[in-house]
């Protein structure tokens, strides 16, 4: 059993560390001043583009992407590596494309969406959202009541979708709908990529979220799509919208180690500088007793995250294993941050440094892509035979 990344995702993931380093650690105040004025957790077009073309110089575009369309091909073992080192930063950027979204596509698309989506998303030149969640249908997807029946060669869809993530600013997202409501989540759910500019695609309202973030809520009124833009087979769109949701719960796990560790290095750094009745914070047991507790649950986080991504690449079933480190990785990284604006005392309670950004980005993680109930749920009713 090997504990090592092999030399190639090594080296990538420390050509990622340098980009986190020398491209967005310096942005972070910038990105902090602009949450705290009220302006969410921007950086702004021009920078973004000016990130794309330094991460595409670098070679850091559709990484996990298939070859055929520009990517990398890497397995889910090396963009864990990425993940955890881009993790560590709250510059809000993502390394085009999202992962999740591509992995549903890659799963799914016929010839004509790949030339139209798939390998346009690759090269960053669109982006995506993706539309999952009901009002009142929460973690649930036989509560889904978003409907699409067939008109000719279209599909129209009628419902609403809310907690989507870019749905303004994305050139399209990926809807799921019912297109069989007696068989429902079993066979009758079906996925479909919407437009941004497709009548009937209608954004309610964006909603102000935790820590300077955004997400959306939409109303699909005879919402016409045409008839190619099905994305697989009628009525087989749940397990590939698991394939997505299973990647970013991977993802959100090494995100979860990249904040940990950052927040452990800044108390390990400032514990011996700050004293407390004659003695510096290194010295109290409390301190050190956090410091010790940290580093063995970030590190046991860590080795299950590449467990569980190192299976997925060798074709087992981690249905158990990615809600085991989805929930485990989330609230252990939630507490050491917690713990870490703790030991800054005042300090930890300000918006300048960037713990406080980090908990509020931890504590929507803890809910997003399934709560942390409904994952040891999901676990235990593995492991009882419970599941129905």
């Amino acid at each position: 059993m090997d504990f090592e990344l092999a030399e190639e995702h090594r080296m990538l993931k420390d050509l990622v560390q340098k980009f986190v380093r020398d491209e967005l650690m310096p942005l972070e105040a910038a990105v902090m001043a602009s949450e705290a004025e009220g302006r969410g957790l921007t950086i702004g077009a021009a920078e973004h583009a000016r990130l794309d073309a330094r991460a595409h110089e670098l070679g850091l575009f559709g990484l996990d992407a298939p070859e055929d369309v520009g990517g990398s091909d890497l397995p889910m073992l090396a963009m864990v590596g990425v993940e955890e080192e881009m993790g560590r930063c709250m510059t809000p950027y993502t390394l085009p494309p999202d992962s999740p979204n591509l992995r549903m596509l890659m799963a799914t698309v016929n010839d004509r969406q790949r030339d139209a989506y798939l390998a346009p998303y690759v090269a960053g030149k669109i982006s995506s959202a993706i539309g999952i969640s009901e009002p009142g249908a929460g973690s649930d997807p036989a509560g889904m009541t978003t409907y699409a029946v067939r008109d000719g060669d279209d599909w129209v869809i009628n419902g609403r979708k809310i907690w989507i993530t870019r749905a303004a600013e994305s050139d399209f997202t990926i809807l799921m709908a019912v297109t069989d409501k007696v068989k429902g989540a079993r066979g009758g759910m079906s996925a479909f990529l919407v437009d941004r500019d497709t009548p009937g695609f209608n954004i309610l309202r964006r909603i102000p979220m935790l820590g300077g973030q955004y997400s959306y809520e939409i109303a699909l009124e005879d919402c016409r799509v045409e008839g190619w833009k099905l994305l697989g087979q009628e009525g087989s769109g749940f397990a590939p919208m698991q394939v997505r949701l299973g990647t970013r719960r991977i993802q959100m796990a090494a995100w979860s180690v990249g904040m940990a560790q950052r927040a452990l290095d800044m108390v390990i750094e400032y514990a011996p500088q700050r004293k407390t009745f004659g003695l510096p914070l290194s010295e109290r047991q409390a301190i050190q007793f956090w410091v010790a507790e940290a580093a063995t649950k970030i590190h046991a986080a860590r080795l299950m995250t590449y467990d569980c991504a190192w299976k997925q690449d060798n074709g087992r079933d981690v249905r158990s294993e990615i809600s085991m480190i989805k929930w485990f990785a989330t609230e252990m990284a939630y507490e050491t941050v917690d713990r870490a604006m703790q030991a800054f005392g005042a300090m930890g309670m300000t918006k300048e440094l960037p713990l406080q950004l980090m908990q509020a980005k931890l504590r929507t993680m803890r809910i997003y892509d399934g709560p942390t109930e409904v994952h040891k749920w999901v676990v235990a009713r593995n492991l009882l035979g419970t599941r129905r």
